[in-house]
């Protein structure tokens, strides 16, 4: 396996060799860049398995090493210290990355997953919607990249009626009546989400506020939406929810 280690620091890369070969059992092949021109030449001469990207280079970013690339068939994780916005921006387009100072089980676990995905899920699609994320600063205008067992989309979070969680799995209920099922839990979504105006109603409920109709006090309380869909909420969350709607 070849891994291609793209940072301006010295210490870093030699940080990040010494933690994956401690952590990884088979022979490891080590390029590594210093800056955007290095690793774009070190990507299409040595064909790296898994390129480990820092954002922060000597002569541009990341972003622009990734954009100069015409064809993605390498394993990406950023390796970064990026401000908070950006790290949002990664976990919407369901793009791997590890924060500075590394973390050595974190590192490793990221490699380890590399390794072991045998197909390309569309790099380059995730990465178009990487970038939108980062260019925008609206709340509802996120792309959202959602992993089934047969197809990666990319959705508006707007288009995001509600979600509902199915034992592990999580199905999304988008406004044009589509529904898509994905193997993660409700609570990745709810802790992605609910700051883009998304309300946790019930353990097993989370609904975009923008699409209640009413709510009714009706046995006990329960939210409707616009497609008609009977939300229930529990009493713990009764109280919170009042207020948020009261404020719309």
């Amino acid at each position: 396996m070849k891994i291609l280690i793209v940072d301006d620091e010295r210490s870093a890369r030699e940080n990040i060799k010494s933690i994956i070969e401690l952590s990884c059992l088979e022979k490891i092949d080590f390029v590594e860049a210093f800056d955007v021109k290095q690793g774009v030449e070190a990507i299409e001469t040595e064909h790296p398995d898994i390129v480990l990207l820092d954002i922060n280079l000597p002569d541009g970013t990341g972003f622009d090493l990734l954009k100069q690339i015409i064809f993605i068939n390498f394993k990406l994780i950023f390796v970064t210290a990026y401000e908070e916005f950006a790290l949002k921006a990664f976990e919407f387009s369901a793009i791997d990355y590890i924060l500075k100072p590394v973390d050595p089980a974190k590192l490793a676990q990221a490699v380890l997953k590399a390794k072991e995905i045998v197909e390309n899920e569309s790099l380059n699609l995730r990465l178009k919607a990487l970038f939108a994320n980062i260019n925008t600063q609206s709340d509802i205008h996120k792309k959202l990249v959602l992993k089934t067992s047969d197809n990666i989309y990319v959705i508006d979070t707007k288009e995001i009626m509600r979600c509902e969680s199915e034992e592990s799995y999580t199905r999304f209920f988008l406004t044009d009546n589509k529904h898509i099922l994905v193997s993660k839990n409700l609570i990745e979504f709810d802790n992605l989400l609910q700051e883009f105006g998304f309300f946790r109603t019930h353990r097993s409920h989370l609904i975009n506020l923008s699409y209640i109709d009413h709510f009714s006090k009706k046995d006990g309380g329960y939210v409707v939406m616009k497609d008609g869909a009977q939300i229930p909420i529990s009493r713990r969350k009764k109280d919170e929810f009042i207020n948020v709607i009261e404020m719309l």
